[in-house]
């Protein structure tokens, strides 16, 4: 079925996984302010945001606070504990497909902390025996058996922020770790879980072309099954964006990424995401993939963010940031560790579903757009149709992706969503 079929059939989307059209979901009546109809809610992930790190990078735009006087771990798990409590009434019954406790460095939290705090997870959430469960982790604060118990707590996948394998490029970076770090950290993880990731920016400050590939010949030589690869940007209110290092010019940061496109390929490697490589399908990161798709996460600790949908609205929140202010307000109990929450307005979904649906580069069933929003495939009939005759989307095997000029121009196919 093409974007023309689908407007010859008017409100009918294709069924998820099959051919044949079917009728549009049953509407009812929405709540006031909101235009969404009745439908069965996305997958629930899990996001728990640990701030503090040993040193914040010069690079570094996320939630993140050195650790100078050490971590308050029993009052952050407490306010994890309350934070979570008073989220449940949002999520009651609901299964849990994934976790991720990101920062920040969480590996800077004792095993026991992780213990903790996965019992209680377990204790309060409806949590699938076989969830993903990820924890971030920098090479500066591995060790082999910390790695091993966070495993024996229930953590199977770790992520490592290597970033790099040349040592220059990590004082560059601000990291606290070495090359030699790194491959000790690799082996450590590979020894406690089966899965790993790597994380690695490319157009760092003085690198090659040469210097990019062999960073990534590394990283492949370890035999893990993932890899995030990022462009360094210059990101506002960082170190780095005041005083700029020496980085790349646009042509050369081109010329690096179509060499990890060349080498991941040869290498057997898929590209399943803007910024993400598996070695083979099991390897993908569940958690992302649900955002990717536009599921449903709950962000717990300071400064996460969540979105949570009911069957007539999409409700998005963020906590404080400031991880005090955060702990003490949320240990009150009165909601007030909510710094900011609204539900989403028709007209903002489809390109909050877009924007996240389009990364995949296998795109996305086009059932998920109504199943996950609400809307009828009619509210974005006329874009996708625009979007068609220039040549950069098109609808195959009941599947909305992008082709291989709008995959290059990705930015410009987002933002024909926020019309």
């Amino acid at each position: 079925m093409s974007i023309d079929d689908l407007h010859r059939t008017g409100r009918r989307v294709l069924a998820a996984g099959n051919d044949s059209p079917v009728p549009e979901a049953p509407r009812v009546r929405p709540a006031a302010g909101h235009g969404l109809g009745h439908r069965p809610l996305p997958p629930l992930s899990l996001y728990v945001h640990v701030p503090w790190c040993v040193r914040k990078c010069p690079y570094c735009d996320f939630n993140s606070h050195q650790a100078d006087t050490g971590i308050p771990e029993k009052e952050y798990l407490a306010a994890l504990q309350a934070d979570l409590e008073q989220a449940l009434p949002l999520i009651w019954g609901r299964q849990v497909v994934s976790i991720f406790i990101g920062g920040g460095t969480p590996s800077l939290l004792s095993a026991e902390a992780i213990d903790t705090l996965l019992a209680s997870f377990r204790a309060c959430l409806h949590l699938l025996p076989d969830a993903e469960i990820t924890l971030e982790a920098n090479p500066g604060t591995a060790e082999a058996g910390r790695f091993r118990e966070y495993a024996a707590s229930g953590v199977n996948r770790l992520s490592l922020g290597i970033q790099s394998f040349n040592d220059d490029a990590l004082r560059a970076l601000g990291r606290i770790h070495d090359a030699r770090q790194a491959r000790a950290a690799i082996e450590m993880a590979q020894n406690a879980v089966d899965r790993v990731n790597l994380d690695l920016m490319y157009a760092l400050p003085g690198q090659t072309l040469e210097g990019c590939r062999q960073d990534l010949e590394t990283a492949m030589s370890f035999g893990t099954g993932h890899l995030s690869l990022y462009h360094l940007t210059l990101e506002p209110n960082t170190i780095f964006a005041k005083y700029p290092p020496p980085l790349p010019d646009d042509d050369l940061a081109a010329s690096m990424h179509e060499a990890i496109i060349e080498a991941t390929s040869a290498a057997g490697w898929e590209q399943y995401e803007v910024s993400a490589y598996a070695r083979s399908v099991p390897e993908r990161s569940l958690h992302n993939q649900n955002y990717w798709t536009f599921g449903d996460y709950l962000g717990i600790g300071p400064g996460a963010h969540g979105k949570l949908s009911f069957h007539d609205r999409i409700l998005r929140q963020a906590r404080h940031r400031m991880p005090e202010s955060w702990m003490a307000r949320s240990l009150q109990r009165d909601g007030s560790h909510i710094a900011e929450e609204r539900v989403l307005m028709p007209q903002e979904l489809p390109f909050e579903f877009m924007l996240n649906a389009l990364r995949l580069k296998s795109g996305v069933e086009i059932g998920l757009f109504s199943a996950h929003t609400g809307l009828p495939i009619t509210a974005i009939l006329p874009t996708l149709k625009q979007l068609e005759q220039r040549g950069l989307l098109n609808l195959e095997g009941g599947r909305l992706r992008t082709t291989e000029l709008g995959w290059r121009y990705l930015n410009d196919v987002l933002e024909s969503f926020l019309q």
